[in-house]
């Protein structure tokens, strides 16, 4: 079985999920947005497509007209029912190929902090989550696509997740990333951190003490979404 991973970062990886994707049987590939273009063969017959994060707004269309592809590929792949995972702008990126709004929300969330899960939340596989720290890193949000299930939501930001069928998965937090692997991101995103006046230091000490309850989350969520495709 093939997946692949779409990258809009060089940073921002399958993380934790990598291990998870290999013991499951997954041969991984890894492509770069903008420079390595998915063809629709691949968008419709890869047994699974991981769309990644990155600092783009989906609405950025005029500047990364490459974002008009991926949106076009995830609708056709949904629309097909083939098994579709979306973290932060990967699922921006879902939620705009069925239809939905993303814009700039209400305030960046950046730092850790549990979800709310909704009963179709706390009923998929979104279950080991619950009650546990998790990464958010994000300014925009989206309107919950009319065909989704609400899955959860934080106080800053009501759709968190959602699910179509039992083959599509959008997450606007980060479960894949290891806080023990923070540095690249606290590197990559320095600008961004400086501009909100979020202090390095405690982030990088909450990402590693955090780490270990947040990987084995993580992890066991994708397990479970992975055997429900």
């Amino acid at each position: 079985m093939k997946c692949i991973a779409l990258q809009h970062l060089a940073f921002e990886n399958l993380g934790c999920f990598e291990n998870v994707l290999l013991e499951q049987g997954f041969f991984i590939e890894y492509r770069q947005a903008g420079l390595q273009a998915l063809s629709q063969d691949e968008w419709l017959n890869t047994a699974l497509i991981v769309v990644l994060g990155g600092p783009l707004g989906v609405y950025q269309t005029a500047d990364y007209p490459y974002l008009l592809e991926e949106i076009s590929g995830i609708a056709s792949r949904l629309a097909a029912q083939k098994s579709t995972l979306g973290i932060c702008l990967g699922a921006q990126l879902m939620a705009a190929a069925l239809g939905a709004k993303v814009y700039p929300g209400k305030a960046k969330e950046i730092g850790w902090g549990q979800l709310q899960l909704s009963d179709a939340g706390e009923g998929a596989a979104l279950t080991p989550l619950a009650g546990v720290p998790l990464l958010h890193w994000h300014g925009d949000t989206f309107d919950l696509p009319q065909s989704a299930r609400h899955l959860a939501s934080t106080l800053l930001t009501p759709n968190q997740a959602f699910a179509i069928g039992n083959y599509g998965l959008g997450l606007q937090f980060h479960p894949e990333v290891d806080g023990r692997q923070i540095e690249t991101w606290l590197i990559g995103h320095t600008g961004e951190l400086y501009e909100e006046g979020i202090s390095i230091p405690v982030l990088r000490a909450e990402s590693q003490q955090k780490a270990e309850m947040a990987v084995a989350a993580g992890q066991a969520m994708l397990r479970q979404w992975l055997a429900g495709c």
